[in-house]
């Protein structure tokens, strides 16, 4: 093994040991000389005795030196290095520990002014390329901003059909339960057939403008699209291309005709049920008003049966209104909000108009219309500004919220709270009430009386979920990597290059540490790295049913309790869907055998086995800093320059986020340590593996 190979704290120890060896060979090689000279043969005991003595003190002092040496020069400068070069390829501003090689004289302070000055000029640089690149990065933004607004879905396909774009209006077709992710197959969405058949006929076809018109249809529900394929320009150089990429555009006419379907079979109930009851009443109207009409007996049998007709036609009227109603609710867009923000507005509103309230929000996110809910609470908070000790609660319902406004005072009458609900609300239009915001939202208002001579109105809200700090993907957004159109897929796995692969880093929140004795997931978060970038739209975060108890101690831990995991999907379901989502990627987790311990005894339970490669930050850290240093998450992050708020340590996604952001600047280090591909990587890590054994010891 060549001496280069090895790290320089095993060269420093190879160094030591070899200069005590040779110290004690001249020891014994004199001894021996001398008792040759001597040819006394009384004296080959003292001399044993005086060489072995001489040869246990070299050892224990050259054993001192070498002690010293590692610990004062050889980690330190195994760990400067590390610091020099995630400073040198990833952007860290921190100033290196004054304390990190305090014996190495003025090294520490000159690397210290060359990673200054190192980041001054890539600052400066960074500066220039900006201004020069500020034109493109505005017409980067209106592309972004039109393809946002195209009303159909967009797909941007590579020649192996994956994905490289797509827009928020396909993530919305597609329908599937596991969202699109760039560089995975078109065909996990779509039936293939179609869109390989479109494809192969394109490529036949001499025109470069050509474009076929197809069906298809997604795999998650089965719903079928109307699509157009076009394939990509390559500009002068298509003569060289064999098999360009292609974009898919889809609209969906399903929806369309079924929501047009759902009226017309509604206006077609509605005529047929009233059309019956209306001409009988009209013929027992006319023959009640009839000057010869029926007297007596027969009078009044011809009024109960307009009395019965009346009652079954104001019945159905009563029952397809509700129905309308109901789906109008479901119609109607909703967005979601923080019921902090919707308390500050309520109160902003109250004190506007001279009264009072105090609001206890709980920290969640409310789907429902902001605006017209403010103006609800504040109509009746205004209403009932008489009230002592106004008090606006929004709470956890089970899958939705409750707003309550309570009082001190008698509960509030049916009447009165029927007469508020139909007057108009202060938003500029006069048909816009309290009723008709309730029935945009399927909820409603009623009265209760509480203990201690207090009422309150409860007004639940269908849909809510905890408000975590999660990187929420925008809506409309475009996901795009136009490098992917360009990559070969041909190369082995352990031969490509460490930019080329897809990685997904991952986290998982438990009841306990022990797997083998019944902890449970409750929380799994992962995002997607594409050609070395985190995709921010890509996220797979979900809460699991454990289907036991929840520690007290864990909650403090994680925050995740009993009440928050009720009705939440199992780990065999969320199983099935991580493994979808990380499908073809390379794993990463902070010390990853934790976690994939707990997913692969769930193998059998999700049908599904994780036979991904996995890579562990703790022993990427190893590499970059050496195994002396501490490689708790928290350290690491801290030597990269990452922040992890508060309230996002030991979440999930928190976790999953910093541990993401941490493997991309440890991702040129290693590049540095001429580790550039997987292969490279893995070999390397290997050396390490004693830490996780250590870790979870």
């Amino acid at each position: 093994m060549s001496l280069a190979r090895l790290s320089l704290r095993i060269r420093v120890f190879l160094f030591f040991a070899a200069l005590a060896a040779g110290n004690i060979i001249a020891v014994i090689a004199g001894l021996l000389f001398g008792y040759e000279r001597m040819g006394d043969p009384s004296m080959r005991d003292a001399m044993i005795i005086g060489g072995t003595v001489a040869s246990f003190a070299i050892l224990g002092s050259l054993a001192g030196v070498w002690f010293l040496f590692d610990e004062h020069v050889a980690k330190p400068i195994e760990r400067l290095a590390g610091f020099l070069r995630t400073r040198t390829h990833s952007e860290i501003d921190g100033e290196i520990e004054k304390d990190l090689a305090r014996y190495l004289g003025d090294l520490a302070p000159a690397a210290q002014e060359l990673t200054s000055r190192l980041n001054a000029t890539r600052q400066a640089l960074t500066e220039a390329v900006q201004r020069e690149t500020s034109r493109l990065a505005d017409e980067k933004e209106r592309l972004e901003a039109l393809l946002c607004d195209v009303p159909v879905g967009v797909l941007l396909c590579t020649a192996d059909h994956q994905l490289a774009f797509y827009n928020g209006q396909a993530v919305d077709l597609l329908g599937s339960a596991h969202a699109p992710g760039l560089d995975r197959r078109v065909f996990d969405y779509l039936h293939q057939p179609p869109i390989a058949h479109a494809y192969e006929r394109l490529l036949q076809t001499e025109d470069p403008d050509a474009a076929s018109d197809l069906l298809c249809a997604t795999l998650a529900d089965g719903k079928v699209l109307a699509a157009r394929m076009r394939l990509l320009s390559e500009g002068e150089d298509r003569h060289l291309v064999k098999r360009p990429g292609y974009v898919l555009t889809l609209r969906d006419v399903s929806n369309d005709m079924r929501s047009h379907a759902q009226r017309e079979l509604l206006m077609d109930e509605l005529f047929d049920r009233i059309r019956r009851p209306a001409a009988a009443l009209q013929s027992l109207t006319g023959v009640l008003t009839a000057d010869d009409g029926p007297v007596g007996p027969a009078r009044d049998k011809v009024r109960e049966a307009a009395s019965l007709e009346a009652r079954q036609l104001a019945g159905a009227i009563h029952t397809l209104f509700e129905r309308h109603e109901q789906n109008r609710a479901d119609w109607w867009p909703l967005a979601m909000i923080r019921a902090s923000d919707l308390a500050e507005a309520v109160t902003a509103r109250v004190e506007a108009d001279g009264g009072q309230i105090t609001c206890d929000p709980a920290p969640l996110m409310l789907r429902c219309e902001g605006f017209e809910m403010v103006a609800l609470l504040g109509k009746l908070a205004g209403r009932l500004n008489e009230r002592k000790d106004l008090r606006l609660e929004i709470s956890e319902d089970g899958a939705g919220a409750m707003i309550a406004l309570d009082w001190t005072g008698p509960m509030v009458p049916i009447a009165h709270l029927e007469r508020w609900l139909d007057e108009p609300l202060d938003v500029g239009l006069d048909d816009v009430t309290g009723r008709r915001v309730l029935i945009s939202h399927a909820s409603e208002l009623w009265p209760e009386k509480l203990a201690d001579g207090r009422a309150r109105l409860c007004l639940p809200l269908r849909e809510a979920r905890r408000e975590t700090s999660r990187p929420a993907p925008v809506p409309r957004a475009v996901v795009y990597d136009f490098d992917l159109l360009g990559k070969a897929r041909e190369a082995e796995f352990a031969q490509r290059p460490l930019e080329d692969l897809t990685y997904v880093v991952f986290d998982t929140e438990t009841t306990g540490l022990l797997p083998t004795e019944g902890d449970e997931i409750v929380q799994i978060a992962a995002v997607r790295i594409v050609n070395g970038r985190r995709v921010h739209s890509e996220v797979f975060d979900t809460l699991v049913n454990p289907g036991r108890a929840i520690p007290a101690a864990s909650t403090a831990v994680h925050g995740i309790s009993d009440a928050m995991v009720t009705g939440a999907p199992d780990i065999a379901d969320v199983g099935r869907r991580f493994h979808k989502f990380a499908e073809g990627a390379v794993l990463i987790a902070h010390n990853a055998p934790f976690d994939m311990e707990f997913l692969r005894r769930k193998e059998k339970l999700i049908g599904q086995n994780f036979e991904n490669p996995v890579l562990d930050t703790v022993l990427l850290s190893a590499v970059v800093f050496g195994q002396s240093e501490s490689h708790s998450l928290d350290s690491l992050t801290h030597r990269l320059g990452i922040t992890i708020p508060e309230e996002a340590r030991h979440t999930a996604i928190g976790d999953t986020v910093a541990t993401a952001d941490a493997f991309l600047k440890l991702l040129p280090a290693l590049k540095a340590k001429g580790l550039m591909s997987f292969g490279d990587v893995v070999t390397e890590v290997r050396k390490h593996s004693r830490l996780i054994r250590d870790l979870n010891a």
